[in-house]
Parts: structure tokens; C-alpha cells; sequence
């Protein structure tokens, strides 16, 4: 995965990762740090093979590692962190030797990640989106179940909605 390798010696995505964990230092919520990134790829793994999904283990991995790069503009200048994001991942992505097709599937999940839904996914008729829907599905379905909510010290006051919440152990 030496693509991956690259972005994550990237200075930007450093950089977006040292901000964002000086802002949650002190969070009790979830925090948006590598460890929860890899948790989203390694989940994301896992479900596209069990669902004999068609996407490659790198770009799985690369989409969850630029899935919340975002976080560090939203607590710089309140920029929302899933259009934030897609704007960091596409620079770290193209200067990772990643295509401009796995780009746009990639910074299209990372923009979609908050709030994906299977609306229209039917009606897609192109191979391209229909893909790039997949990759939305995966990520925010990964991200989410990374969360372990059965278990959190602060889910008395978290704004999540409870229908949102992972209450699951298993996938």
C-alpha cells in the first residue's frame, strides 16, 4: 500500500492530524484521530468482503484515513469538516499517485460521509456511480459502527441520535 504509505508521510495530512488532536484533547466524546481512522478502514475491509465488494484494499484504507482530515478547518474556522475534508483529500490523494477516478470516488464518499442514504441508488445506471455510492455507503457505514456507544462514559450527553448510535459489538 504505498500509496497510502505517501499520504500519510504527506506534510498536510500531518499537519490536518497534529490540529485535530490538539482541538479533542481534552473531548469526551469520540475523537477523530488515527486510531478511529484505522478502526473506519479495517471495518471498511471487513465489510467489503463479506459483501464481496469490488473495491481495492488501498483505497479503502486511504478513504478512511482522509474521512475526517476535515475536523482540523471546523475547529480552526467552523468550515463543515465533510466539505472541508473532501478539499484536503483531494490534494493529499492526487499527490499520492492515487487516479482521478479513485479521487472523485473517494472525496465524494468523504463529502457524503455525515449523512449517506441508499436514496436513488437504483436508479444509478452508470458503473462509475454506481460505485462512488458504494464507497458513501461503506465509509458511513464504518464509520459508525467503529463507535463503540454500548460502552461510552458520555452517552448521557451526546448529541448523537440515539438512532445513529452503534449498540452492536459485532459488525
Amino acid at each position: 500500500m504505498e500509496r497510502v504509505d505517501t499520504l500519510m508521510k504527506h506534510p498536510l495530512f500531518r499537519e490536518c492530524r497534529e490540529l485535530i488532536d490538539r482541538a479533542e484533547v481534552n473531548r469526551i466524546y469520540c475523537k477523530h484521530n488515527l486510531e478511529h481512522s484505522l478502526d473506519v478502514a479495517r471495518i471498511a475491509y471487513i465489510l467489503n468482503l463479506e459483501e464481496q465488494g469490488a473495491l481495492d484494499k488501498e483505497l479503502i484504507y486511504a478513504m478512511a484515513l482522509v474521512h475526517d482530515l476535515g475536523r482540523s478547518e471546523e475547529y480552526q474556522n467552523g468550515k463543515n469538516h465533510h466539505i472541508a475534508g473532501a478539499e484536503i483529500a483531494k490534494q493529499l490523494l492526487e499527490a499520492s499517485g492515487f487516479s482521478a477516478e479513485e479521487v472523485h470516488m473517494i472525496c465524494q464518499a468523504v463529502a457524503a460521509h455525515k449523512s449517506w442514504s441508499d436514496e436513488g441508488l437504483v436508479k444509478k445506471v452508470e458503473e462509475q456511480e454506481k460505485v462512488v455510492d458504494y464507497c458513501k455507503k461503506l465509509l458511513y457505514r464504518a464509520d459508525k459502527l467503529s463507535r463503540n456507544c454500548y460502552d461510552c462514559s458520555a452517552s448521557k450527553t451526546c448529541y448523537w441520535d440515539e438512532k445513529a448510535r452503534n449498540h452492536q459489538v459485532l459488525i
